[in-house]
């Protein structure tokens, strides 16, 4: 009896590894505790799955969003905070079309602490920056006529006062 206790204590110690599997095949392997932060992923594992076919997610974004998982897989303390806002800074340090992506894989697998550092790295990014550079860095093509925008221009000048615009779309 001594000798099952100690094993199933020791099972109960050992970490519980899910395989995550990218829409290129590859795979990557996680703790539990790191991968449950994703809503999608959470439910697939407490309807047993462990390994788990992500067919929205390629193998690039796929290995960024494990980083993520792995380094915010424990609580904020304060010895790890620090570690972890640098992390995050150097995370969304990154082009355009790269974060899109990444936007799109946070949205599939539900991971809404991503979500919310993406789209505030987004948001930080285009802020002051022109019409202009915001259609070019969205890829929105232009419907109005020149005289119709000249039209939008006056009606909204309030939103033109005082703001140094960016040109640039990096």
């Amino acid at each position: 009896m001594a000798a099952s206790s100690s094993a199933s204590t020791a099972a109960s110690a050992e970490k519980k590894m899910l395989i995550l599997k990218s829409s290129d095949g590859d795979e990557f392997q996680l703790e539990e505790k790191a991968v449950v932060q994703s809503i999608t992923i959470k439910n697939m594992v407490e309807d047993d799955y462990t390994l788990i076919p992500l067919p929205n997610v390629d193998t690039k974004n796929l290995t960024k969003v494990t980083e993520y998982l792995k380094m915010h897989a424990d609580e904020k303390t304060e010895s790890n905070k620090e570690e972890i806002e640098k992390f995050d800074k150097e995370f969304v340090n990154a082009t355009f079309q790269d974060l899109f992506e990444l936007v799109l894989a946070a949205n599939y697998l539900d991971i809404k602490g991503l979500m919310d550092l993406l789209c505030q790295a987004i948001a930080d990014r285009i802020k002051n920056k022109s019409y202009k550079a915001v259609r070019k860095i969205f890829n929105i093509t232009n419907d109005y006529t020149p005289e119709e925008e000249e039209e939008v221009r006056k009606e909204h000048e309030w939103a033109h006062e005082g703001v140094e615009w960016d040109e640039s779309t990096d």
